[in-house]
């Protein structure tokens, strides 16, 4: 029997926390039609099909919670929906997005799924559950797929879109120092931080990188004049007009010499141990073909280095290796290279891979390396003759430890002459353990945004923390990259908490920014009036670099359907527990899974934060319970037993007593301001029920995010109800409020 295709109803990308899980995730709803009346075990063959071509399958514990736990679930019958999660997210692992988290709920609709999964590059997740689709249906139909064609045209797409590994490497640093990070552009531009606690990198280079440092270690013969004027070991040379030029120069040094572009990077077109006219004329043209000017340097004995240099330290080395080939009396010298140095498994064309393959074609100065042995490309050397392919060798021997700490004070000097915060200095020695001025080494270039990959992977020897150490340089252990953010979250009153608050927040000093449903707001200037409730909003905020604090409203139609903007917040509100009828598209239908959404608000809430909950809503005060840092009380009657309960317990509060906002820490109990009149109900001077909880939701935010008292109080008595697309009280600029 042939089974209809699964098919997808929508693909949603939740690029916050939300009802799921803290990261981005791509939700999928698929239809899977007859086949659920297929569970895996009724489908002949297709146990062994799908296992044989995923064999790494069986690391999945799925819900057993044990090694191999998805095959038996798959050997036991379990749905396609379930399947399909799985698949896809094997697919993202396969392609070098390693992820596990999952989870696939069938819908009150027959046959409709809702399939999750952790999405780290939202273009390739949705490929990845394309082809998981289209594999899970051709093991179940038995026709054929081919797999590893599938997965090499994900790769290629993952390593087309996805950061590159030194990018990825500061960015995973930062994440375990639980600081937060926005990708800027399709490429490696990273924002680390919130508002104006942000930095900003772009692979190995940071927003301290200074532009005059990065020219200067582009011009090599500039460089070199600064390096020796301060005291660092260069060699001589200079920049030479023409090929002549050239030889008379190497003449002035001495052989033998090195010819090389004054401003190409990666080795292109450097020429080295050169010892006649002949090669130094050749190495000129080959220099010039890739930089504006040509420079001719003595040669420096021994093999070069490449020293990390981030901040004022030295944190990875790397040692280069040259390249030979063996003859064997048969084979041209181009199948040598082939077999003996490109079919290594750690060489391959992008920057995964700690080594380069040679290629004779882009490469002519290998070719002349060949020729000054009396070789050519299709030449056939000797059986055990040893031919030298290239001096310059990738850099792939780890070498930290062995580093001199002299040695390691010339690179660190280096960089600091030339003026960069992450430097590569190329050093050139025979033995980097011993001091340059013994062995006649040299520091031949400094280079700007230099590549992470050989530290990372390197081919001998143990991989350096390189992006921590490019992270602590940016971040002191004490710094967070995190501004005060406060999020609101529920029914009553959100938009109108969301702007006190950030009223309060202006009147305490600082720059705050708004996203809610009036519209953004940046220190009370509105500069977008359409509904900004919106992840999207939300991150105009967070890149905003003159923010230090940010209140954005979520309601759970955005937690459900973009997911929040930010990770992690220091207050997070949560009014109520409502509006069940407009979330059936979701699949939402009783205030138990309203809960479950809204309870997302609190899950982000900092340790060292607060969550602000109506004690009146007893959904909302479950939500205590989840909170990792304190917990302020709200209600209008002071009587209401969560609040007694809460005070009993020394806990923090804020209720009405007599028309008045009333703080209370344990039974401590202070008056804060009058209820202000927009709270109130003109007729008859009893309080507006929606109104006076939203001033007490304020006021505990307040107070969780320590705003002085008396600051607090004029902000709620001179705040604006109606306010909007202009500052609150025009009479009170910020920082202008005299108490």
């Amino acid at each position: 029997m042939k089974y209809k295709n699964i098919e997808f109803l929508r693909l949603t990308p939740l690029r916050g926390p939300n009802l799921w899980t803290y990261r981005p995730i791509i939700e999928a709803w698929v239809d899977i039609g007859d086949l659920e009346d297929a569970p895996s075990n009724s489908i002949p063959g297709f146990y062994e099909r799908l296992s044989s071509w995923l064999p790494s399958l069986i690391e999945h514990r799925c819900s057993v919670g044990e090694y191999g736990g998805f095959l038996q679930r798959l050997r036991d019958g379990t749905w396609a929906g379930h399947i399909l999660e799985h698949v896809a997210l094997e697919l993202q692992n396969l392609a070098g997005q390693r992820t596990g988290f999952g989870k696939a709920r069938q819908t009150s609709k027959r046959g409709i799924y809702r399939v999750v999964v952790r999405s780290r590059q939202e273009q390739v997740t949705r490929a990845c559950l394309e082809a998981a689709r289209d594999l899970v249906m051709a093991a179940i139909n038995d026709t054929s797929f081919d797999v590893p064609s599938a997965i090499a045209k994900l790769r290629e797409l993952a390593d087309s879109l996805c950061l590159g590994p030194s990018t990825e490497s500061i960015v995973d640093a930062a994440t375990e120092r639980h600081i937060p990070w926005i990708r800027l552009n399709e490429g490696n531009l990273v924002q680390i931080g919130y508002g104006c606690r942000q930095r900003r990198i772009w692979t190995a280079e940071t927003d301290a990188t200074s532009a005059i440092a990065e020219g200067i270690s582009r011009d090599k013969d500039l460089t070199k004049s600064l390096l020796a004027a301060c005291g660092v070991p260069v060699p001589e040379g200079r920049v030479v007009s023409g090929p002549e030029d050239a030889w008379e120069a190497a003449e002035e040094i001495g052989l033998p010499v090195a010819v090389k572009p004054i401003d190409a990077n990666h080795a292109r077109g450097v020429s080295l141990e050169l010892t006649s006219r002949e090669q130094v004329e050749r190495a000129y043209q080959l220099a010039l073909a890739e930089g504006s000017e040509v420079l001719v340097e003595r040669s420096i004995p021994g093999v070069e280095h490449r020293l990390l240099v981030v901040g004022k330290q030295l944190v990875a080395a790397s040692r280069g290796e040259t390249a030979w080939v063996t003859g064997d009396g048969s084979s041209t010298i181009v199948e040598l290279i082939d077999s003996q140095i490109n079919s290594d498994p750690r060489c391959g064309e992008d920057e995964s891979f700690p080594l380069e393959p040679v290629r004779l074609e882009r490469e002519p100065a290998v070719v002349m390396e060949l020729q000054r042995q009396g070789y050519a490309p299709d030449s056939i050397p000797p059986a055990g003759k040893k031919v030298l392919v290239i001096r310059y060798g990738n850099l792939a021997d780890e070498v930290t430890d062995e580093v001199h700490p002299e040695v390691a004070a010339v690179a660190i000097l280096a960089a600091r002459v030339v003026g960069l915060d992450i430097a590569g200095v190329d050093i050139v020695a025979e033995d980097i353990s011993r001091p340059l001025a013994e062995q006649r080494g040299a520091v031949v270039e400094v280079n700007a945004g230099p590549g992470l990959l050989m530290h990372l992977k390197p081919a001998k020897g143990r991989p350096r923390p390189v992006g921590q150490a490019i992270v602590d340089s940016l971040f002191p252990q004490n710094d967070s990259g995190r501004i005060p953010i406060v999020g609101v979250a529920g029914t009553r009153g959100t938009s109108l908490i969301a702007r006190l608050v950030a009223w309060l927040i202006h009147l305490s000093g600082k720059s705050v920014g708004l996203a809610c449903r009036d519209g953004l707001y940046l220190d009370c200037r509105l500069v977008d009036k359409n509904d900004c409730a919106s992840w999207t909003a939300g991150q105009r905020l967070l890149i905003n670099k003159s923010l230090e604090a940010a209140v954005f409203e979520n309601g759970a139609e955005v937690i459900l359907g973009q997911g929040v903007a930010y990770d992690r917040c220091l207050v997070g509100i949560v009014t109520d527990v409502d509006s069940v009828e407009a979330l059936g598209r979701y699949e939402i239908h009783d205030a138990e899974q309203v809960f479950q959404v809204l309870r997302t608000q609190v899950d982000i809430v900092l340790p060292e934060g607060a969550a602000v909950l109506n004690a009146a809503d007893p959904f909302v005060m479950r939500m205590a319970d989840l909170c990792d840092g304190d917990t302020i009380l709200y209600g209008l009657d002071p009587d209401l037993p969560a609040i007694v309960k809460q005070r009993a317990r020394g806990g923090r509060a804020v209720f009405l007593r007599d028309n008045r906002v009333q703080l209370a820490h344990g039974p401590v109990e202070s008056m804060l301001v009058e209820l202000p009149a927009f709270a109130m109900q003109l007729s008859d001077g009893r309080c507006d029920a929606d109104a006076a909880a939203s001033v007490l939701a304020a006021a505990g935010a307040a107070v969780a995010l320590d705003i002085a008292l008396d600051i607090t109080r004029v902000g709620i008595e001179t705040f604006e109800h109606d306010c909007r697309g202009k500052p609150p009280v025009q009479s009170l600029p910020r920082k202008a409020v005299n108490l």
